[in-house]
């Protein structure tokens, strides 16, 4: 059977990718799928089966990424608190329920000898360019360790007026963050119908959806379980995000075991396609969508290796312009001054000046303080024709 299953015979399917072709993969977990409601503990077996999973996408060379829910779940049970709790009881269930929560992952991982690293963000690590671009460092140094990293809201600091709510917008900006090229949403429905299955038992599922269009956004109901915060709202909301920077993604039923390893025998799934590719889309947003706060000039040596696909390293900087902070957008000059490029500065500006001209090995001593090797790194550059 094809990915998808029962669907409208009005249009052909569209053939969906493998999942072998994928390099980069997150996979959100919700809490009613990890956690048992009625006693308030992970369950063991379907975690161990998802952990296989997800062992077997890192042994053939993918990158995976973990966001999970489940803290709050986990820890008002040891704490003893009701299903209706105060904001500083939810934190504080957040705080008990954290290290349970990285604890059962970490094991389950560790019976295939992957490390696991604990990585909690609130919503100003993913929108404030300073703290994305340090959140953002810190899961590619984890992919290039081969940890997988178990990324959760920091609900223990977030309140409602300063928190995403729900994980799956959170695991599409991690997507986006890691230039993830895929991204799976296990849920406890098995993907997008074009009614709530709850109000029509003869709603059809999609399984393939193009783009994210007003009609596609109708099909969305709410929330479907007690545990969960989200509903199909906030995934199709996720799907335009995740799509927008150039990754595919894929509402799966997560109930059963071994649930990744389903989709890839063809089980029923939503998959929804992106014409574009996370470089192509980071690089479309860095070269158009940004303000430029300052410029950096090069030397012809520095402009002949960015053009190789390189870094941009201090010792090819010439001159410093404008006043920019770090994470910035600023136009790359050559020594005539044309614009070859444009990216995202890693120093402000006075940094940028005392470092200018130098070594990379020379930056600790300079500010003493260790920085980034590059003044800008290549992931995070546009260059002109390009």
């Amino acid at each position: 059977m094809r990915p998808g299953g029962n669907v409208s015979s009005r249009r052909p399917v569209t053939q969906v990718p493998s999942l072998d072709r994928f390099n980069r993969i997150v996979v959100k977990v919700g809490s009613s799928l990890l956690v048992d409601a009625s006693r308030g503990s992970v369950k063991k077996s379907w975690l161990n089966a998802l952990v296989a999973d997800i062992a077997a996408l890192h042994r053939r060379g993918a990158s995976v990424l973990v966001v999970s829910s489940g803290a709050i779940a986990l820890g008002r049970t040891v704490a003893g608190l009701k299903r209706v709790m105060k904001l500083e009881d939810s934190q504080a269930s957040a705080a008990v329920g954290q290290i349970a929560l990285s604890s059962e992952w970490a094991q389950a991982l560790r019976k295939h000898s992957i490390v696991a690293g604990q990585v909690l963000l609130t919503l100003q690590d993913t929108e404030e360019r300073r703290r994305y671009l340090n959140a953002r460092a810190t899961l590619g140094r984890l992919m290039a360790m081969r940890a997988i990293p178990i990324i959760n809201e920091n609900d223990t600091v977030a309140t409602s007026e300063i928190r995403y709510g729900d994980n799956d917008r959170l695991a599409a900006r991690v997507a986006t963050m890691a230039s993830a090229d895929l991204l799976i949403l296990l849920s406890d429905v098995a993907g997008l119908y074009e009614a709530p299955p709850s109000d029509n038992a003869h709603a059809r599922l999609l399984a393939v959806v193009e783009r994210v269009t007003p009609e596609i956004e109708g099909m969305a109901g709410g929330a479907a379980s007690e545990l969960s915060r989200g509903g199909m709202r906030t995934k199709i909301e996720a799907a335009r995000m995740a799509t927008a920077a150039g990754a595919h993604m894929i509402i799966a039923d997560g109930r059963v075991d071994h649930p990744i390893a389903r989709v890839a025998e063809g089980g029923l799934c939503t998959w929804f396609l992106t014409a574009s590719n996370p470089i192509a889309a980071r690089k479309i947003w860095i070269g158009g969508s940004l303000e430029l706060k300052g410029a950096v000039f090069v030397d012809p040596g520095a402009a002949a290796a960015l053009a190789g696909g390189k870094s941009l390293l201090p010792a090819g900087v010439t001159r410093i312009e404008g006043v920019f902070s770090r994470g910035d957008c600023v136009a790359i000059r050559d020594e005539r001054g044309a614009e070859i490029g444009r990216g995202l500065v890693a120093y402000d500006a006075l940094h940028a000046e005392r470092i200018r001209g130098r070594k990379s090995r020379d930056i600790a001593h300079i500010l003493g303080t260790p920085g980034r090797a590059e003044m800008i790194h290549r992931d995070d550059m546009a260059l002109a024709g390009r």
